[in-house]
């Protein structure tokens, strides 16, 4: 019974018959019809001109997207638990050509105005000091908590004040939406390029990078060239993309991945570290406690000496979920 990562779950059968559909001869590269639809795809979902460029994994996505908004003597404030930070092997710094990481504070692995400003007021503007040129957020963060719409337009506007971009990590933006259940514009708050994840939820080898100025896009499509992740065959890329979003499969998926979170969360009680906005769920756990889970067949990750990670996904089956919950809550 796995719950290690939305990142094991099975490929939507929307989208094997998506890419299907997609075998046939077109256009190379991103020449195809179905690449040329991305861009009015994403204008309809955020209700104003998008520009987006399919990439085959999360971290190209950030990081592309960061490379648009910052020079490589600049600087991305991001949380110290952002993925950014902790789970890209350092590809930020290879992508963007040397841009450093600023660490910010913050509950949740979340960021506010005051944190920010905490982690750049102390920086001189002069030449000899890293200059911060972004903000990257994560929608859902690290700990599966999400940014109201209030908070992202805070952030946005203390951005605008410093003249820094804004980028949002959504690797789970759908579980933010449907948690929210709000538009997708009021989840991206006043975001410059969104990283649209839909490996996680439900796709096979395909992310979306939206830009919300098209020039961005334009300058992204040659450091992807430039990159290795201009795929010969695009189409298959955006066959999987279109799938999820036509139709609102990300939002299904989603909120059946939230669902199954919350089924687990109600079992754990005052176990758990941080709400269940999403789909993780954060456990206090001693390791007798984690290890006679694994004994009953539960697959999760250890968090730290005393607690794990449980993730559902769009495909958890109820009967694992709720055997998960009755196990949590007989311990």
């Amino acid at each position: 019974m796995q719950f290690l990562s939305d990142n094991a779950a099975a490929v939507h059968p929307r989208v094997w018959e998506a890419m299907r559909a997609a075998d046939a001869a077109d256009a190379p590269y991103d020449g195809d019809g179905l690449s040329n639809r991305l861009d009015e795809a994403f204008t309809a979902m955020f209700g104003r001109e998008c520009a987006a460029i399919w990439v085959a994994t999360g971290t190209a996505a950030n990081c592309l997207a960061l490379a648009t908004l910052v020079q490589p003597h600049g600087a991305v404030v991001c949380h110290r638990e952002a993925h950014i930070e902790m789970d890209e092997g350092g590809a930020p710094g290879f992508y963007l050509h040397g841009a450093k990481l600023l660490l910010a504070e913050g509950a949740g692995a979340k960021l506010d105005p005051a944190a920010i400003a905490a982690t750049i007021d102390p920086i001189r503007d002069d030449v000899h000091q890293v200059q911060p040129h972004a903000v990257s957020v994560t929608q859902a963060s690290e700990y599966g908590l999400c940014y109201r719409p209030g908070e992202l337009a805070a952030i946005g506007r203390l951005a605008r004040e410093r003249g820094l971009g804004l980028h949002v990590d959504g690797a789970r933006f759908a579980n933010a939406v449907a948690f929210l259940d709000c538009p997708a514009a009021e989840a991206a708050g006043p975001a410059d390029a969104l990283s649209f994840g839909c490996i996680k939820n439900g796709a096979m080898s395909a992310e979306a990078v939206v830009f919300f100025d098209p020039a961005a896009a334009d300058l992204a499509r040659y450091r992807r060239k430039r990159a290795g992740h201009l795929q010969s065959k695009g189409r298959f890329l955006a066959a999987q993309v279109l799938a999820m979003i036509e139709g609102d499969l990300w939002l299904a998926n989603a909120r059946a991945a939230n669902a199954a979170a919350a089924e687990i969360a109600g079992a754990c009680g005052d176990r758990l570290l941080h709400p269940v906005e999403a789909n993780e769920v954060f456990v206090r756990l001693s390791p007798e406690e984690r290890a006679a889970l694994r004994g009953q067949g539960f697959g999760f990750y250890d968090w730290g000496s005393d607690a794990a990670r449980f993730v559902t996904a769009w495909n958890s089956a109820d009967a694992a979920v709720a055997a998960l919950a009755r196990a949590i809550s007989g311990l």
